[in-house]
């Protein structure tokens, strides 16, 4: 008998297309365990994915399962990565982990920022980092790590921006992220304190110096009416907004820079016909996104998934690069196609996720992805890969580039 598969083993972490892909071709659910060894069913095809992402039987929090005590695996990791108890909340209740009322409640309070006529204000903003970073990197000694030098530094500067961090806090922020996404126990326990104290105090700044940003509105709100939003719930948000709002573009640049790079067919096609970016960058989204694995389910009753009963309070893991992968939903589904378009209505993907809890900064993401990749590859047309051998972060779950060293000329 097959052993269980693992979020951690090695071999997943270092091949998630091959290695989910085999588990989704064994079954459509199967049983595994998540980083702390719990038993999870992972659901690995695009139209169970999407089932467990879009139907209310499925819950972000164990506190959400009726009539059983369920414990919380994102508890237990918290403890694993060494956050201290006094902290354990700031990460273990974000808008993220909240269902039904509570969430629609924290989602509204800052859903207005992101909305499709915001962002699209926002883009000559975007253009702008983008064009002085270009300018910046072109005076550069080659190779260019274009992780450090462009990929991190545009989208941490738009939501920085937008949130209302000041650019000399910019710096701390990519440590703390970095050390979070890394999941190391060295690090996590004085980068946690560190954010949160910092975060405490940009609050009481914003207090006595409004400001024209989203954290400002935070804290009216809070001021106003702090049954809608407490204090913890107000820093939560802010690190969530944070890290979410750049880690990920971030590591989408990087991933889709490779593989343009990689595959010189489609980036001539995106050079001769730049209306083909903003489908390009679902496809990229779909081909190589960075995360890999949705924030982890519990089934509040009893579901039928996928030819097996799942039982209420059993810990569910949507497995998203299986599902992007999925031959029943596309054709030649291993090659990147950036002409490539969906079949129905919506994305095609679902590296954005899906339902009530669909990434709140898609449309961002998916602006500050066109106006980057397609400014980088027309400023410089001999853009061309440093090395042949990618280095890959081993972090379960994302799927993300240590650096990207290229020749620019």
């Amino acid at each position: 008998m097959a052993a269980m598969p693992d979020i951690m083993d090695p071999a997943l972490i270092a091949d998630p297309v091959g290695g989910y892909g085999r588990l989704r071709e064994q079954a459509p659910v199967v049983r595994g365990r998540t980083p702390d060894g719990t038993p999870a069913w992972f659901v690995t095809r695009q139209a169970d994915v999407r089932t467990v992402l879009s139907d209310p039987r499925f819950v972000n929090s164990a506190r959400s399962v009726p009539g059983v005590q369920v414990d919380s695996v994102r508890d237990k990791l918290v403890e694993m990565v060494g956050i201290p108890a006094d902290l354990a909340h700031y990460f273990t209740d974000s808008i993220l982990d909240h269902d039904g009322d509570d969430h629609s409640r924290l989602r509204k309070l800052v859903s207005r920022a992101f909305t499709v006529r915001r962002v699209s204000a926002l883009r000559p903003r975007v253009e702008e980092i983008t064009a002085g970073l270009l300018d910046r990197i072109s005076g550069l000694s080659e190779p260019v790590d274009l992780v450090a030098e462009y990929a991190y530094p545009l989208p941490i500067t738009v939501i920085c921006e937008l949130v209302g961090v000041a650019e000399e806090d910019r710096a701390a922020w990519h440590r703390w992220s970095s050390a979070f996404m890394r999941m190391q126990r060295e690090t996590m326990p004085s980068a946690g304190r560190e954010m949160i104290d910092h975060v405490h105090q940009l609050i009481e700044r914003r207090r006595v110096e409004p400001a024209d940003d989203l954290l400002t509105a935070l804290v009216h709100v809070q001021e106003e009416d702090g049954d809608r939003l407490g204090l913890d719930e107000l820093v939560t948000m802010v690190i969530t907004l944070v890290i979410a709002g750049h880690e990920t573009t971030a590591h989408l640049l990087g991933n889709a820079t490779f593989a343009l790079l990689t595959h010189p067919d489609q980036l001539e096609l995106l050079r001769s016909d730049p209306g083909l970016w903003p489908g390009a960058v679902h496809e990229l989204m779909r081909f190589c996104g960075p995360v890999q694995i949705a924030r982890m389910r519990y089934a509040a009753e009893d579901v039928e998934l996928g030819g097996v009963t799942i039982r209420r309070g059993e810990v569910v893991q949507p497995v998203l690069v299986s599902a992007n992968h999925d031959p029943r939903e596309y054709a030649d589904v291993e090659r990147l196609d950036v002409t490539r378009r969906p079949a129905g209505r919506g994305e095609g993907h679902v590296g954005f996720g899906h339902g009530f809890h669909y990434c709140l900064g898609a449309a961002l993401a998916r602006q500050e992805g066109e106006v980057a990749l397609r400014a980088l590859v027309e400023r410089f047309p001999g853009l061309a890969l440093a090395s042949d051998e990618p280095e890959w972060v081993a972090v379960p779950g994302m799927r993300r580039l240590a650096r990207l060293p290229v020749r620019l000329r």
